[in-house]
């Protein structure tokens, strides 16, 4: 029987609880996880892609057995074509995640019939947590902790000066 291969895509700048928990349970879909750290320069990242990398690999330290932390710096199909994946992974938050992913994933489905697309709810503790909102938190000097690791919110504050 083929491995079933499994690709979460994403910048994760930075890397958080709700990413984890997407992560967790994705593994359990897929007999190999390819975690796939966008370069996505656009999104003007705090973090260096060999940092978001870095990050992701402490943090699926756990999983690592059937978890493997990629950089990717090519059309999310190509990439998941390289890898052989037959599943992508995707996390929703809320009705505007939705209308977007909804958008990609029909994009997806016309260069790669092959490849399905998943999406999982993000779990209701974590619904409302946005990379982009827990850097602002961080910049104005509020309290990250209950939106990634302790290692990730030391990295973040470092980062923006207010460690």
């Amino acid at each position: 029987m083929a491995k079933r291969i499994g690709l979460y895509p994403g910048t994760f700048d930075p890397i958080t609880n709700g990413h984890s928990d997407i992560i967790g349970r994705a593994v359990k879909l897929v007999d190999h996880l390819v975690i796939g750290v966008a370069r996505n320069t656009g999104k003007a990242p705090v973090f260096t892609l060999d940092e978001r990398v870095e990050m992701l690999r402490e943090s699926c330290a756990p999983f690592a057995d059937r978890v493997e932390v990629l950089p990717f710096d090519s059309l999310l199909m190509h990439f998941a074509e390289e890898l052989g994946a037959s599943v992508i992974i995707r996390g929703l938050r809320a009705v505007a995640d939705f209308e977007y992913e909804f958008q990609m994933t029909a994009m997806n489905q016309q260069m790669n019939r092959e490849i399905e697309t998943v999406f999982l709810m993000a779990d209701p503790r974590h619904q409302a947590i946005a990379s982009r909102l827990v850097k602002e938190i961080a910049q104005l000097g509020g309290n990250i902790a209950p939106f990634v690791s302790k290692s990730v919110a030391e990295r973040l504050l470092a980062k923006v000066g207010k460690e």
